[in-house]
């Protein structure tokens, strides 16, 4: 019942995943590979609290690094989007004691640092992250949001950015750090532009619908 309720969430179809996996619990609750499947399926599912429930389970069982790596990442991600940072911080900062030093724990404890205004905190490891994979498209946006955003270096923040809206030439977030940078270093046309096609892609995005009001209204321009 186990391997059917895991090929069903491989598969995207996270309900029929989590009945399945939920008869397999009650048949074997000890098994911490089950409790991470189940993890998974909530986490896929919205539903942030049930997947704390099972993914704390994984990270104190003895299963692989990289069942131990995952949970944590997810850990670390639902205290994010919920707004929980010290929680989130803590997940990467032990993921990072333990030994998993990759780009992607990097830029994601940079994220949880930016969001409690920690900004120095927040550029050492993201230029970490940066360091590790210079490709690491998160990592690249975020720091060039935050360079351009504290006015410490708007022209290395459009590099960054640039970098990462050419992986991602549809992700509006990228775009709306793009069109920013651009506004701080002084190219109010280009940031028009990006911000506008960042706008369509994510409309009603208060975020960027401030910035393209900010750059319309001191641009002098429509």
């Amino acid at each position: 019942m186990m391997n059917e309720g895991v090929r069903l969430l491989k598969r995207g179809q996270y309900e029929r995943a989590l009945e399945r996996l939920l008869n397999a619990h009650v048949a074997s609750p000890e098994y911490p590979e089950l409790s991470y499947y189940l993890g998974l399926c909530y986490t896929h599912l919205g539903r942030h609290d049930e997947a704390l429930l099972y993914l704390e389970q994984v990270v104190t069982s003895d299963l692989s690094f990289s069942h131990v790596y995952q949970s944590r990442m997810i850990l670390g991600y639902i205290y994010s989007v919920t707004g929980r940072y010290r929680l989130a911080e803590f997940e990467f900062r032990k993921l990072l004691e333990d030994g998993f030093d990759s780009a992607r724990t990097h830029a994601a404890l940079g994220y949880v640092l930016h969001a409690q205004e920690e900004l120095e905190g927040a550029i050492e490891e993201l230029e970490r992250a940066i360091a590790l994979d210079g490709e690491n498209a998160n990592a690249l946006n975020s720091l060039g949001f935050i360079l351009a955003d504290t006015g410490k270096d708007a022209r290395r923040a459009v590099e960054y950015c640039q970098r990462a809206v050419r992986h991602a030439p549809r992700n509006a977030s990228y775009l709306d750090s793009l069109g920013w940078a651009y506004y701080q270093l002084g190219k109010p046309s280009e940031a028009r532009d990006v911000l506008r096609k960042a706008l369509e892609l994510a409309p009603g995005n208060r975020d960027i619908a401030g910035h393209l009001r900010v750059v319309v209204r001191e641009g002098g321009s429509t």
